[in-house]
């Protein structure tokens, strides 16, 4: 049984240092070619990774002088289904437990996706769409649009920085046979007993389950292909997240008496592992298309301080 590993509580910044460089740098050459669309930057990163912290470090500097540029943040929590599309969808197919809750592709909204998108990229009055996740008991809910924030409206400054950051943002579909061989190949490893990955869940779904996710996915592109830039902060084992997540709950549940379980976390991490194991790869390899030096890779190591960066 994995328990929470006791870690420093202390907060180094040893990444924003090394992203803002290149965000500026791809910035400056955005900007050269002319175009009147807003920058746009993907940030991944694995759950407990330190997303919250680095994407806070990023919208500090950038929006503050000298640069003082016109951004938003936003994240791809905020694209979750309604929580009455969410409930259809898990009824759609109650053998799938990947479907069962929020969380992985499928349960985002690529419609509204693509209507904030587009909105952005060319400039006009754009609503940013906010989640709740403490709404019905924890399944969480949209939250009412007159809450939500407008950029480019009238007498606002026009949004040059766009910043979309997620545990999923950038993952590109495979084809159904990649899908298939990669299953077979944890499931042909696990049974040899020659296990490197003992966290490996894909032999725990059914291929169909695995599949329909891997569908839904080709459906993210309407993000992805908007991307100039892409930050990915790697693991050097993507394992470590198990670790990171019992971490914040044990914090939780000291600071305010509320938190999952252990075994809780292992079974919420449990279902999102399978999008680690099949889609890691191809972060790793580069998101951009046909643009290169246009993604920054950070790996960390299992305390979250930076082992080495590499730009694709």
């Amino acid at each position: 049984m994995l328990r929470a590993t006791k870690m420093a509580k202390q907060i180094v910044d040893d990444k924003s240092p090394i992203c803002i460089p290149f965000i500026l740098d791809k910035l400056k050459e955005h900007l050269a070619s002319n175009s009147n669309a807003p920058f746009f930057i993907g940030l991944n990163g694995v759950q407990g990774i330190g997303k919250t912290t680095l994407v806070t470090m990023l919208e500090q500097t950038l929006k503050q002088p000298p640069y003082s540029l016109p951004m938003v943040v936003w994240s791809i929590d905020d694209l979750y289904l309604t929580h009455a599309d969410q409930v259809a969808l898990a009824q759609s197919d109650p053998l799938n437990p990947l479907i069962q809750h929020r969380g992985v592709p499928g349960t985002h909204d690529m419609t509204l996706a693509k209507k904030v998108f587009d909105a952005l990229k060319s400039g006009s009055k754009t609503k940013i769409p906010r989640y709740d996740k403490s709404q019905f008991n924890g399944q969480g809910d949209r939250m009412d649009e007159s809450t939500w924030t407008t950029v480019n409206d009238e007498g606002q400054q026009k949004i040059k920085v766009v910043l979309f950051e997620g545990w999923c943002v950038g993952f590109r579909a495979l084809t159904d046979d990649q899908v298939k061989l990669r299953q077979e190949a944890a499931t042909a490893e696990y049974e040899s007993g020659s296990v490197t990955n003992s966290r490996s869940t894909l032999r725990k779904h059914r291929l169909q389950d695995l599949q329909f996710i891997n569908s839904k996915l080709r459906g993210y592109d309407v993000m992805t292909d908007t991307f100039d830039a892409f930050v990915h902060i790697d693991a050097e084992k993507t394992e470590y997240v198990y670790n990171w997540r019992l971490q914040q709950e044990s914090e939780l549940r000291e600071k305010s008496g509320r938190g999952m379980t252990d075994e809780e976390v292992v079974t919420f991490v449990d279902g999102y592992y399978p999008a680690y194991e099949l889609y890691t790869d191809g972060l790793r390899n580069g998101v951009i298309k046909n643009k290169k030096n246009a993604q920054l890779r950070i790996t960390v190591k299992e305390d979250r301080k930076v082992i080495h960066s590499i730009i694709l």
